[in-house]
């Protein structure tokens, strides 16, 4: 199962050195039950995306959480065994949960298949999003309307050998 696991760099530095994006349990975003009713594709694609989106706004909340990180969204797609990801029933159905799993066994990042980056022009933007994310989830449509202009960033995609070069250690 693909899932895509929220970071930062700090973080993503951090799983480079360890050899590990975590030790379990984990959240991650996948292509579950209630985003495939949420997102009406049957497109496997743009169900991966629609996941990967999820995980860039997780992202997001990691970066509002810490202001000393570089202000770019992380994602992380990796493969982990069927089973390794389970939704939780309570939270399937909730808006701010669509996609959410929780991975409960270590994921190696061996295991990744890309690293999703913001470009360094999105930072400006990637940081009023993280700033106005509190306003905007109460409520605040203004504070909304600069949060959703941090997607107006496609993240990049990066082959797993570029994260030397992402943390700054290449």
């Amino acid at each position: 199962m693909r899932v895509y696991v929220p970071l930062t760099l700090p973080a993503l530095a951090e799983a480079h050195q360890t050899g590990q994006l975590g030790s379990g349990p984990l959240v991650a975003y996948a292509v579950t039950p209630a985003l495939r009713e949420w997102y009406l594709s049957e497109d496997i694609e743009e169900l991966e995306y629609a996941a990967l989106g999820r995980a860039a706004l997780a992202s997001l909340r990691l970066l509002a959480a810490d202001p000393g990180a570089v202000r770019r969204r992380v994602v992380v797609a990796v493969d982990v065994p069927d089973g390794a990801a389970s939704v939780d029933p309570d939270r399937g159905l909730e808006p701010s949960a669509l996609g959410e799993v929780t991975v409960t066994a270590a994921v190696p990042l061996a295991k990744a298949a890309s690293v999703h980056v913001d470009a360094e022009d999105a930072e400006p933007d990637v940081a009023a999003a993280a700033d106005a994310l509190e306003a905007a989830d109460g409520g605040d449509d203004d504070a909304q309307f600069v949060v959703d202009g941090a997607d107006d960033h496609e993240l990049l995609w990066f082959a797993t050998q570029e994260i030397p070069n992402l943390v700054g250690q290449g």
